[in-house]
C-alpha cells in the first residue's frame, strides 16, 4: 500500500508552462527589431516581455510560489537552451548556396554582455514579482477586488524596476552616459507597468477563472513556505 500522497494536477498549469517559455524564447528575436507606436520608438520585445509578468502574477496568484519558481526556472532553461542552438547555428559554417549569413547574425546575432544582462534581469525580476505578489496575498488573506488588483500592480512595480535596472546596468555601464541609463530606466519600467495596469481587468479575472477551473486558490504561509530560489534543485 503507497501511503506517499500524490502531488495534484492542475489541467492549465502546463499550458501556462507553455505560453510562459515561448513568449521568453520569442523575447530575444523581437528585441532585433524597433517598432513606431505613434511618436515613441519602442524595442519590439517590449510588447511581449510584460506577458510573462502577468503570467506570473496569475501563476502566483492561482498556484502559489513554489510552483511559480518552477516555471520560471523552466523558462530560463529554455532561454540558455534557444541562445546556445542559436549561437551554434550561426556560427556552423553554412552551405554553399547559403547567401544570408549576415542577415542571420543581423537578426538571431550573440551579444555576450547583452545576453547575460537579459538573463540576470529576467532572474532577479521574476522571483522579485513572485515573492511580492506571494506575501501580499498572505497579508491580504487572498482577498480579491481592490486588494487582488492592487498586488498584481505592486507586485510588477517592483518586479519591473528590478528588471529595468539589472538590464540596463549589465548591459550598458560604459557604454550609455550615467543620465541616458537612468532615463531610459524609467521610461521603461513606467512603460511596462503601464502595461500591466492596462491588462489588469483582464488578468485579475483570468486568475479567478483558472482558480474555478483547477480548483486551487494557494497562499503561502510564512511557516510552510520556503522563498529560496534555488530550494527547486533540493526539493525532495
Amino acid at each position: 500500500m503507497n501511503n506517499h500522497q500524490q502531488p495534484r494536477e492542475f489541467g492549465l498549469y502546463s499550458i501556462f508552462t507553455g505560453i510562459f517559455c515561448t513568449a521568453l524564447v520569442l523575447v530575444p528575436v523581437l528585441g532585433s527589431k524597433f517598432i513606431a507606436v505613434g511618436s515613441f520608438a519602442l524595442n519590439g520585445s517590449t510588447l511581449i516581455f510584460p506577458i510573462t509578468f502577468i503570467f506570473n502574477d496569475i501563476l502566483t496568484e492561482v498556484y502559489g510560489y513554489k510552483l511559480s519558481r518552477r516555471i520560471i526556472w523552466t523558462g530560463m532553461g529554455c532561454q540558455i537552451f534557444a541562445t546556445l542552438m542559436i549561437t551554434l547555428i550561426s556560427f556552423w559554417p553554412g552551405a554553399d548556396f547559403w547567401t544570408n549569413q549576415q542577415s542571420f547574425k543581423t537578426i538571431l546575432g550573440f551579444a555576450p554582455r547583452a545576453t547575460f544582462a537579459s538573463l540576470m534581469a529576467y532572474f532577479f525580476s521574476e522571483f522579485t514579482n513572485s515573492l511580492v505578489l506571494s506575501k501580499m496575498k498572505f497579508l491580504h488573506d487572498g482577498k480579491k477586488g481592490f486588494k487582488q488588483a492592487w498586488r498584481f500592480v505592486a507586485s510588477t512595480i517592483a518586479g519591473e524596476l528590478v528588471d529595468s535596472i539589472v538590464f540596463m546596468s549589465i548591459a550598458f555601464i560604459g557604454v550609455l552616459s550615467t543620465k541616458n541609463i537612468i532615463t531610459t530606466i524609467i521610461t521603461i519600467w513606467i512603460a511596462k507597468v503601464l502595461y500591466e495596469i492596462i491588462a489588469l481587468p483582464i488578468s485579475t479575472r483570468f486568475a479567478n477563472y483558472v482558480k474555478k477551473v483547477d480548483g486551487v486558490d494557494e497562499i503561502d504561509y510564512p511557516d510552510h513556505t520556503n522563498y529560496n530560489p534555488f530550494a527547486v534543485f533540493f526539493a525532495k
